[in-house]
């Protein structure tokens, strides 16, 4: 049995009545136990709901409605399963204090795998949870597979593991689907160890979708850690190589590419990005694998659709790593529309040098680089900065605090040329202190 924390007004729920506060019994005759059971057991057409009523009567309600439709029904939100491993290159471990508490929490849950994409390593995944992914068939999954060696696997992640092989099988025989990542840390887990993975991942095509290979992330904070090196230009070129020969091997085979590098890898390299078919239906989108493909492919289409507008400069932010990009794209776009674009690329003094993306920019770096320079009509920053679904930053400072510092618009857009365009439309629209996206 689980809350009903909200109800969205006009939805099916509220339709029937159910109210915040009730509590969701079953559906279909299956016992309610989290958010992953309400999701498998109400995709159906026919939904037999049994709910207990705020004054304590249990009633049943019969509705039908398109098997994928949502009853428009927030529940209580379980609590995170916690990591026990102590990877090498945890990004947590790396992390500064005052920031977000909730950036703290090493989770580990298959469940929310499955609901969000987040990425697990299975070595907390006891046999009763095997028995319900099965059973309920809670696929596609995502992996951090990182090396099928047994004993490079056991030094990534710092603790006593089971064998990831026999789970994997397990999983994918049993109609699992994962896609898959490897956080590529030069000396211990490329080279060779890097083609045993992908072959092994590849030879499991199509239960296992695909594969991401990303660079390890290393902050200025990597205090009483083991020492890691992040790729450098050559380790890049060589990753890119041996990428390149499976992307040939697994497309004449399958007919799919199926293991893709990030973008920062093809940046370190100083190596062309390629066209967006390249990257297939970007099963690894989240993991910044294939960004600046769409990127740029979204920019050909901004540049026919946008018209001139009666803005004279604005200021686009970013991190280092997208800098040029953004900087050409701004550049044609400015002659389209008649708004100067100034891009400002934000060295992360907050997590050091190293780290170059956007997304780990806080408001303490912006409010240092951005104050004192005349900034236009307004700021735009990428949403990826801010915490989803909420204009806060990493460091925990409001999107209002940093307008008001800066005494200028600040307008958090999605990190798309569709989205600063439509940010400036917002813009003209009518004036507002801080606009979120």
């Amino acid at each position: 049995m689980v809350k009903i924390v909200s109800v969205e007004p006009g939805s099916i729920a509220a339709d029937i009545g159910l109210e915040s506060g009730d509590q969701l019994i079953c559906v279909n005759g299956y016992e309610i136990n989290d958010l992953v059971d309400y999701h498998v057991y109400c995709q159906s057409e026919q939904v037999v709901l049994e709910v207990l009523k705020t004054e304590s009567e249990i009633c049943e309600f019969k509705l039908e409605k398109v098997a994928d439709e949502d009853l428009g029904i927030e529940l209580e939100h379980p609590q995170p399963q916690q990591c026990g491993n102590q990877c090498v290159f945890c990004f947590i471990h790396q992390l500064p204090r005052g920031l977000r508490r909730t950036l703290y929490i090493k989770d580990e849950d298959y469940r929310f795998s499955y609901l969000y994409g987040s990425y697990i390593t299975l070595t907390n995944l006891k046999e009763r949870d095997f028995e319900r992914i099965i059973a309920q068939q809670l696929s596609p999954l995502y992996v951090s597979v990182h090396a099928i060696d047994y004993q490079v696997r056991r030094r990534m992640l710092g603790a006593e593991i089971p064998d990831i092989v026999p789970m994997i099988e397990r999983l994918t025989q049993a109609g699992i689907q994962l896609h898959c990542q490897i956080v590529l840390c030069p000396g211990i887990n490329d080279a060779d160890i890097l083609d045993q993975t992908i072959d092994f991942l590849g030879g499991l095509i199509p239960q296992v979708v695909s594969l991401a290979v990303v660079p390890v992330g290393l902050t200025s904070h990597r205090h009483n850690l083991p020492q890691l090196t992040g790729l450098n230009p050559d380790d890049a070129r060589a990753c890119l190589a041996q990428i390149k020969f499976w992307q040939r091997q697994f497309l004449s085979r399958t007919g799919s590419r199926f293991v893709f590098p990030a973008d920062e890898i093809y940046l370190l390299a100083e190596e062309d990005i390629p066209d967006q078919d390249d990257y297939e239906d970007f099963p690894q989108f989240e993991n910044g694998v294939g960004m600046i493909a769409q990127f740029r492919a979204q920019a050909e289409e901004v540049l026919l659709d946008a018209e001139t507008l009666p803005i004279d400069r604005v200021t686009l932010v970013t991190g280092c790593s997208f800098a040029d990009e953004l900087n050409a794209f701004a550049q044609r776009f400015a002659v389209r529309t008649g708004v100067a674009c100034s891009v400002v690329a934000v060295k992360n003094d907050f997590f050091g040098a190293a780290v170059t993306v956007a997304g780990l920019i806080t408001a303490s770096d912006l409010l240092v680089q951005l104050q004192g320079r005349d900034l236009g009509d307004a700021v735009l920053i990428p949403d990826v900065m801010l915490k989803e679904g909420e204009p806060i930053f990493l460091d925990d400072v409001t999107l209002k605090q940093l307008a008001d510092q800066l005494q200028v618009k600040v307008i958090a857009v999605e990190s798309t040329p569709w989205g600063i365009l439509e940010g400036l439309e917002s813009l003209v629209a009518g004036p507002v202190e801080v606009i979120h996206c």
